[in-house]
């Protein structure tokens, strides 16, 4: 016969003091922290937690789920509450103002901490990868070389802006705008030839700054085995196979290909209604620049791919031509997520589909 076993009221009361579930409202100064027992009732309600003292308070907390955004320093934090025994879980911003009670009136640190710790709780809540130091470290890299190609851009234009004024058009094409920019200079006053040639200037050490970081990408590329077999596929470089690398990792978080395909917004939005599908353009969630990398290495396909006879060179063109250019860019970058998935998530090598 099986023994029932009851719980005694202080076991109870003991139970009801326990947080098993806390939110974390991260800032760069003070921390607001909303923690909540197993009945969901809130036990630990802290709106100013110093930067100096945080650590030591949840030090002193049980082996717990810890909610936060995926903001600046999240994954810091993440890594640091791993080392405690806690389980960190980052959800995207836009997933937790929806449990916000008060709604857009009502937002401060206390409420924000109380939405955390309601959303993480939630069973169909999608959560962010905790990336390591050194995925980070990857990352930098992109985003230093995307903000010289942002400036270089920038540069450019500036040029042509000032040329413009002393009616001297130049196109928009950079190669050419350096290479006329050089031949008009003598034609504009003192001081404009000398802020024209100090931009120019600054464009060419930028080009030297970039070509340099493309190194390092390529250097972080061969160390890894794993972005030498995603390098296979067609359309991935060691720019985009690094890139997607240090952003998802093993790919785990994700169930399937098609999960980190609408992850990256390369999949149709859907309206649809009384069992009728109704798909429109693509999301264009998620990170807009690992998005840009597959639809540069998409038109790279696309481009060579008349003069390729293999299957994935097929599909493209047929597909262009019954689709349309644009639709086919979005396949063939949603496809290329799809193969860096299953290459990653169960570490095989690339083989070309039939």
């Amino acid at each position: 016969m099986n023994k029932i076993t009851t719980m005694s009221p202080q076991n109870a009361s003991d139970e009801s003091k326990i947080v098993t579930v806390i939110g974390i409202d991260l800032a760069k100064d003070v921390f607001a922290l909303h923690g909540v027992n197993a009945a969901g009732k809130a036990i630990l309600v802290r709106p100013n937690v110093s930067r100096a003292k945080l650590l030591d308070v949840l030090t002193a907390l049980p082996p717990c789920i810890v909610g936060m955004e995926a903001c600046s320093g999240a994954h810091q934090w993440a890594r640091e509450l791993v080392k405690l025994g806690h389980t960190p879980k980052m959800m995207a911003p836009k997933f937790v103002s929806p449990y916000r009670m008060q709604g857009k009136r009502g937002k401060n640190d206390a409420n924000d901490a109380a939405a955390i710790c309601e959303a993480v709780m939630r069973p169909t809540m999608r959560f962010v990868p905790i990336k390591s130091m050194d995925a980070q470290a990857t990352l930098c890299v992109h985003r230093t070389r995307q903000g010289f190609i942002e400036e270089r851009t920038a540069t450019i234009n500036r040029v042509r802006g000032l040329m413009s004024e002393f009616g001297i058009v130049l196109p928009q094409k950079a190669d050419t705008v350096r290479r006329q920019a050089y031949r008009a200079i003598e034609h504009l006053p003192g001081w404009a030839a000398r802020t024209v040639t100090d931009l120019l200037a600054h464009v060419a050490l930028l080009d030297e700054r970039i070509a340099e970081y493309d190194q390092h990408l390529k250097q972080v590329a061969r160390e890894d085995d794993r972005c030498t077999r995603i390098m296979a596929i067609p359309g991935v470089g060691p720019t985009t196979a690094t890139a997607l690398l240090a952003a998802i990792g093993n790919g785990h978080d994700f169930k399937n290909g098609r999960q980190l395909a609408a992850w990256l917004g390369l999949v149709p939005g859907q309206c649809s209604s009384g069992g009728k599908a109704r798909l429109g353009r693509i999301t264009k969630a998620g990170d807009r620049y690992l998005r840009t990398l597959l639809i540069l290495g998409a038109k790279s396909v696309l481009a060579n791919a008349p003069d390729k006879g293999d299957a994935i060179s097929r599909w493209a063109v047929a597909l262009a031509g019954r689709a349309g250019y644009g639709k086919a860019l979005v396949a063939i970058a949603a496809k290329n997520a799809r193969m860096i998935w299953a290459m990653l998530a169960k570490g095989a090598a690339f083989k070309v589909p039939v």
